[in-house]
Order: structure tokens, then C-alpha cells, then sequence
């Protein structure tokens, strides 16, 4: 079933667009916050991933619960909607950014005063997105993922 939020491609494109960077601004968040603290108490690898991707998916939940929140809707709710409307889009954000982290040279290794700790991630999210994109606008247009979300805040 067709969704009526986006009728024309340009504004389904546009919802797509605020959807996929509303799930960057997430991921990014977590991702440099999880190797921060993961790279700053000298854990290895396998636990800077497991917290990067853990506190991503927690801060794109996280905004995407706020507006709902203000809404006024009931916690349960707020979950089930948070969860539907990004895990798709948080899942490939993540799963394309780490790959490119762990494929570029000396990345997994840079510490936080070295730019290619702070280059490999954008790097990997610039990758990301065109792929997140496409799901988001995918599912907006058949009335899931971040169309649930938007009934209840305008982006």
C-alpha cells in the first residue's frame, strides 16, 4: 500500500533526505561518543565496536523518541515507533561505517589525537547514506519507517 505522506517524488525524496540525515546525526553521535570512550580506556578493537555501535543505535533511538515524547504519546508507543521507523536505516548506516573503519589502512589503530581517527568515520557515514537513503525512501513510500514518525512532528 502506496503512502499518502509523500505523494510527489521531490517530497518523498525530501523525506527521505531529513530521515536518512536525522539517522546520521544519530549514528555519528554514537559512533565518535562509543570510540571516544573505547579508544580513551585503551580497549581493543571488538569492544570499541561493540560500544560505538551500541550507544549509535541508542542516540538515533534517542532522537528520534524526543519529538514523540513531546507529542505526548505513551511510552510503549514511543519504543515500538522508534524501533520501526530506524532500525533499517541504523543498521546500514552502521554496518557500511564500520566495514569502511576496519578497511581503511592504520584506522582501527588511530588514536584520538590522530585525523584518521576523526576521518575514517564521516568517511565511512559518506559512504552509508546513499544505501540508508534508499531504504528510508523505500519504506516512507509504503507508509513504514520514518513515516510512522512523521504524523507526530514535521521535519
Amino acid at each position: 500500500m502506496e503512502s499518502t505522506i509523500a505523494q510527489q517524488p521531490g517530497d518523498l525524496n525530501r523525506l527521505a533526505i531529513a530521515a536518512t540525515t536525522h539517522c546520521l546525526t544519530g549514528c555519528a553521535i554514537g559512533e565518535f561518543v562509543g570510540m571516544a570512550i573505547a579508544t580513551a580506556f585503551g580497549w581493543g578493537n571488538s569492544a570499541q565496536f561493540v560500544v560505538a555501535i551500541v550507544l549509535a543505535y541508542f542516540f538515533g533511538f534517542g532522537l528520534t523518541a524526543m519529538p514523540l515524547i513531546r507529542a505526548g504519546l505513551p511510552s510503549r508507543r514511543i519504543v515500538s515507533t522508534a524501533f520501526a521507523s530506524d532500525t533499517v536505516a541504523i543498521t546500514i548506516m552502521e554496518a557500511i561505517d564500520n566495514l569502511t573503519v576496519v578497511l581503511i589502512p592504520r584506522a582501527l589503530n588511530a588514536g584520538l589525537g590522530d585525523p584518521l581517527f576523526y576521518a575514517s568515520i564521516p568517511a565511512g557515514f559518506a559512504i552509508a547514506y546513499p544505501f540508508a537513503f534508499w531504504a528510508n525512501r523505500y519504506l516512507i513510500a509504503r507508509g513504514r519507517g520514518h513515516a510512522l514518525v512523521h504524523e507526530h512532528h514535521a521535519h
